[in-house]
């Protein structure tokens, strides 16, 4: 039998024996692409980054932009780390409000969307509820939860939950009913129940949908934490974008907005890990 029709992992493993698999022609071939695959998701981003700072200067230099307007990346990286203590103290309120309300959100959306798939009468009664309250906007829901919550987190928290939950619920509700009708036909046929349905095939097959929904909560979730702290909050990166604005602090102002953008980066990469590493029978992209 050729083992190579086989062996799908590491092209080139099964080879002669004796022979490295480094002598495989496959193998060469696999490696070129997978160092291609890792040149795209790595140093193309930091391209891109160094290219959109690089184009912000000479727009600076050339056009003479003044600095209370907008000021030099020099400046901003001067401000960022000369003030970094503010920064960081004034980022963790953010960084917390904005992770209760990325859990809470979309733990909420996952369960609405449970008893949407299960109960069509009542999916049909509150998902046209859901989508006019989502229309609202974000700075109109917010004065109103600080009027309820007080001035505290929980309205903040409540922001963001608010920003990650429709996104979730959509797209949940999608994954989970999306599932191939001969998959669900065999499994109505070996007798499964409801139960077994939704945790051996639903889930699984929504899955690929929920953390498609939750990449876009990762940074939804900062920005609703952000606006909460505009309508109310005296610590946070929200606060301090209007106290800089205030002031015309526009390395400060920048700094905050350098801030919340890599917080909002780092939870995209979380969610990105996790992704990974829940749902592994998805293939490799093409290179």
């Amino acid at each position: 039998m050729n083992t190579r029709s086989i062996d799908t992992t590491v092209p080139g493993a099964s080879g002669a024996i004796g022979a490295p698999p480094s002598a495989d022609p496959e193998y060469l071939a696999w490696a070129a692409a997978r160092q291609k695959r890792i040149w795209r998701r790595r140093i193309l981003p930091a391209l891109g980054i160094v290219g959109l700072i690089a184009l912000w200067w000479a727009v600076i230099v050339v056009f003479g932009v003044k600095p209370f307007i907008a000021p030099t990346p020099w400046a901003v990286l001067e401000t960022l780390y000369a003030k970094r203590d503010v920064l960081l103290d004034n980022l963790l309120p953010t960084a917390f409000e904005a992770a209760g309300g990325f859990v809470l959100g979309n733990l909420a959306a996952i369960v609405v969307a449970t008893i949407f798939v299960h109960n069509k009468t009542l999916q049909d009664i509150f998902f046209p509820v859901v989508l006019m309250f989502n229309a609202v906007p974000l700075v109109a829901k917010a004065p109103v939860l600080v009027l309820i919550m007080g001035n505290g987190m929980e309205p903040k928290i409540t922001i963001a939950a608010l920003v990650c939950f429709f996104p979730t619920l959509v797209n949940m509700v999608r994954g989970l009913e999306s599932v191939n009708p001969q998959a669900m036909e065999l499994m109505r046929v070996l007798s499964a129940s409801k139960t077994e349905i939704f945790f051996r095939l639903r889930l699984l097959n929504a899955l690929p949908y929920l953390f498609s929904a939750l990449r876009i909560a990762a940074s939804m979730c900062v920005i609703g934490a952000v606006v909460g702290e505009w309508v109310g909050a005296t610590v946070g990166i929200g606060a301090m974008i209007l106290q800089a604005t205030f002031n015309f602090d526009s390395p400060l102002l920048y700094a905050a907005i350098v801030m919340s953008a890599t917080l909002s980066g780092l939870f995209f990469l979380l969610v990105t890990l996790a992704e990974r590493w829940v749902i592994r029978w998805q293939p490799e992209a093409a290179p």
